[in-house]
């Protein structure tokens, strides 16, 4: 494993701790018996400390582990806070910096409407929390720009406010209000908030596998940027050795979603996107005067393994790809029936690691199941891309396709604001929470800024350029 793929140590770490678990459930030990040879690889003795000191570490360890075995204190929700790792942080909300000169006009005082600014006996102003309110016209008004308002990442990046604190300082979410898009999990720099891991799920599911038997894996697009210095043909290869029946490309189901969603558009006049499950959480969450707009075509992932399913039906599928929101997806109505367990390719990594597969020396496999279009599902404006095509191929060019790309939550908010109003400027929205698209997912492993790379190649490597080829 090549550490310089990771965007940063947590990932390093969580990546570490499922390998282990793996590692060992392959050889037939039960995870917690090999706690301490797990965390002699992740916490080494003699190496500075994570945390306090060592012992925290490996509590902090074993708490991943629980993760890594599918559940968190008997609770089934997709992320979950370690509280043991959060507690580093300060308390969110306005704080007065260094910077504070301790000037004589005192603007941040006289600003505030609380008299919650008080100025000690230096001439150095404070904020007295019991009383402020969290205006910010005390940042507004300092000439220093001393004041700042200081937010937790997790609290900071979550688009529709599911975490507080409780009274111990810890994370806590809001699980009707999360949307399952990561972001806590991507940006908590403590590998606090995590997502529950499927990974010895499909050990147990591999290892106890009878000759009549089948098991599946189903992969994103989003896999072609993953693995740098391979091809994705040798990813394919990989997969399969880790000893599943087949490997089949999501693409495949991509194709489909674009010809049915094309038609339910052309049917119902407006439609938002359906491919994202945060996207559609989100439409769920935070604009449900719109729930019925949202399109009620399956997802690529359920649209693929129920392909399979047809064909195998007592089959166990896992899709594998960039996205914590799969997760979620997974075990909803619309998905459950047709795939099993979810991984990232953090997941899959440490997974092909734990067999010690080497993906450079594997032959390629060079899977054709979806074409250009579904592979471009990966990225901003791909879902857009094959529907302009499959109305197209549909024959249906007398209508007037007026789609709304949303890149980003920010966008997809502004998109969904404008539809509420009535005042969107189109009849599509194509909705991905996460910036740039699936490449740049929350589950992804390499840095996202090189996610743009190789998706293009893969796309049009592809042998089938029309969706119904």
């Amino acid at each position: 494993m090549d550490q310089r793929i990771f965007e940063n140590r947590v990932e390093v770490i969580r990546y570490q701790v499922l390998r282990e678990m793996a590692r060992h459930a392959w050889e037939g030990h039960d995870a917690f018996t090999a706690f301490n040879e797990i965390s002699n690889v992740v916490a080494k003795k003699g190496e500075p400390p994570m945390s306090c000191c060592i012992y925290k570490d490996r509590a902090i360890i074993a708490e991943r582990m629980r993760i890594g075995l599918g559940e968190f204190h008997g609770s089934k929700d997709t992320i979950q806070v370690v509280s043991i790792a959060c507690d580093e942080c300060p308390k969110s909300g306005h704080m007065i910096t260094d910077i504070c000169r301790g000037c004589v006009a005192h603007n941040c005082k006289e600003a505030c409407p609380r008299n919650a600014i008080g100025i000690d006996e230096r001439g150095y102003a404070h904020i007295d929390k019991e009383r402020c309110i969290e205006c910010g016209r005390c940042a507004v008004a300092c000439k220093y720009n001393a004041i700042i308002n200081m937010r937790r990442p997790c609290e900071r990046v979550c688009p529709t406010g599911a975490i507080c604190m409780d009274e111990e300082g810890s994370a806590v979410i809001d699980q009707d209000k999360c949307i399952v898009c990561g972001a806590c999990v991507y940006e908590c720099p403590f590998g606090a908030v995590n997502d529950i891991s499927g990974i010895m799920k499909v050990v147990d599911a591999i290892k106890n596998k009878t000759e009549d038997d089948k098991i599946f894996a189903i992969v994103a697009p989003a896999v072609a940027v993953q693995f740098p210095g391979t091809s994705v043909g040798q990813v394919f290869s990989a997969i399969k050795a880790l000893g599943f029946d087949g490997v089949y490309e999501v693409a495949m189901g991509a194709d489909e979603t674009a010809l049915t969603e094309a038609e339910e558009l052309k049917e119902k006049g407006f439609l938002t996107s359906s491919c994202c499950p945060a996207f559609v959480e989100y439409v769920n969450v935070e604009f449900p005067e719109l729930k019925d707009h949202v399109s009620s075509t399956l997802s690529p992932m359920a649209l693929t393994g129920r392909a399979i399913k047809e064909k195998y039906p007592d089959s166990q599928i896992y899709f594998i790809g960039p996205c914590i929101a799969k997760k979620y997806e997974c075990k909803t109505d619309r998905a459950e029936q047709y795939i099993d367990k979810v991984l990232t390719f953090l997941e899959l990594m440490a997974l092909l690691d734990s067999k010690d597969i080497d993906i450079a020396s594997m032959e390629p496999r060079d899977l054709q199941d979806g074409s250009a279009y579904g592979r471009g599902f990966a990225k901003s404006g791909g879902v857009t891309r094959a529907i302009t095509q499959a109305i197209k191929e549909l024959g249906y060019e007398d209508f007037d396709f007026r789609p709304v790309v949303a890149n980003g939550v920010n966008e997809c908010r502004a998109a969904l604001m404008r539809a509420k109003a009535g005042k969107l400027n189109g009849n599509f929205i194509e909705g991905m929470i996460c910036e740039g698209g699936c490449i740049k997912g929350n589950g992804t492993i390499v840095k996202k800024k090189n996610t743009d790379l190789h998706i293009d190649d893969y796309m049009s490597s592809s042998k089938k350029q029309t969706l119904k080829g």
